[in-house]
């Protein structure tokens, strides 16, 4: 049979990569074609668009690139005309996604969607759009099932994927040695190998610009640790070296952050999928969040959640403590990082709510292999 991925950025190239690998080996004859990056084809997929060439982030640059975006869902529909697939998969970028998906609907082409569009955070009215262009859904945060029930939609949990990644990640070579730290200083000694406390401070400019000058002040106050900064891909090296040039005994890693978090004391992690990559890999962590103060107050009117973290809203409680806007100084991540580095009731508490996250994320079993075994059912009975 014949599939048709899509998947827009790094994230879905990661979970699109592991869907293709088990599709195939349930599928021996299967033809994957579609949009991702170097894993996915790594994996088997024959890839016609990169994500690389459709990262447009913030109001303007989307504006600015509205053509070559354009050009983007046209070269789409004709490719999937083209290859006539037996169905289409989306995974999350639901801008795009689900503006091919209501076309493909139309031309009758079967539609299915592996981690959802995050509309129970805000926008809960593309749930219409969802039900009327999607025909089988594949949620991974356990209470997508019970969100979409209230809508009338049903929808297939499966587990979440991040937890076969990281399982696969501490089962690795990778896996054995340290991270090797990059120092913004020539004359900084490396080799005084202290615990490390990870930042993970975005992956956007503007974000970076804002968290991580305030998580670095804290660093002063713990002088028996090692401050590691995860860099983001999309970042050049120099925005980072202006950043930390007033901050030589705080180091950096680039491509290893899954080796910094799994050496890692402690976090300080911005809002997004971090937080629970941080979580499964059992590290304690706080929340810190910061944007400017129109951009927090539009958010605070548009997102209707009570969490901004991802483990406290599948834990439907405070797991984590999550300093945001006004609260987020360095005075607070530095009492926070405190309790986690020293309070053995904070930590003890903290480990055992991971168990059970862990727990509750693996009920669907590995999420890219029932994916798959769905999907293919799914395509074969119809």
């Amino acid at each position: 049979m014949k599939y048709y991925l899509i998947a827009g950025e790094a994230s879905g190239d990661l979970h699109g990569s592991n869907l293709v690998r088990e599709i195939r080996k349930k599928d021996l004859q299967a033809q994957i074609r579609g949009w991702g990056g170097d894993l996915m084809q790594h994996a088997g997929a024959v890839i016609v668009k990169h994500y690389r060439d459709l990262a447009f982030m913030g109001f303007t640059e989307v504006i600015r690139n509205l053509p070559a975006i354009f050009r983007n869902i046209r070269f789409c529909k004709t490719d999937i005309k083209t290859f006539n697939p037996d169905v289409v998969i989306f995974i999350d970028y639901p801008g795009f996604n689900l503006r091919i998906a209501g076309w493909a609907k139309q031309l009758g082409y079967r539609t299915v969607y592996y981690i959802s569009p995050q509309v129970w955070a805000w926008k809960e009215s593309r749930v219409r759009t969802i039900r009327e262009s999607i025909d089988k859904m594949l949620v991974i945060l356990p209470f997508e099932k019970d969100f979409y029930g209230q809508w009338d939609y049903a929808v297939e949990y499966v587990g979440h994927p991040l937890v076969e990644v990281i399982s696969q990640f501490k089962n690795s070579s990778a896996s054995c040695s340290l991270p090797d730290i990059i120092f913004p200083t020539q004359n900084q000694n490396a080799g005084n190998i202290l615990p490390f406390i990870a930042l993970l401070p975005g992956s956007r400019k503007q974000e970076i610009r804002k968290k991580l000058p305030v998580m670095l002040k804290a660093s002063s106050s713990f002088p028996d640790y090692q401050f590691v900064v995860a860099e983001a891909p999309g970042q050049e090296e120099s925005f980072y070296n202006e950043i930390l040039k007033n901050y030589p005994q705080v180091g950096r890693v680039r491509n290893q952050t899954y080796s910094l978090l799994l050496h890692s004391r402690a976090a300080c992690v911005t809002s997004g999928t971090a937080t629970l990559e941080t979580a499964l890999f059992g590290v304690p962590e706080v929340i810190c969040y910061k944007g400017s103060k129109v951009s927090y107050q539009i958010a605070k009117r548009l997102i209707n959640v009570k969490y901004i973290s991802l483990v406290n809203l599948i834990m439907n409680k405070p797991v984590v403590k999550e300093l945001i806007q006004d609260e987020m100084t360095t005075e607070n991540i530095s009492s926070e990082l405190k309790k986690l580095l020293f309070d053995p009731a904070t930590i003890q508490r903290i480990h055992k709510d991971y168990a059970d996250l862990k727990d509750l994320l693996g009920q669907g079993g590995n999420a890219a292999e029932k994916a798959a075994g769905s999907i293919v059912e799914f395509v074969r009975r119809m």
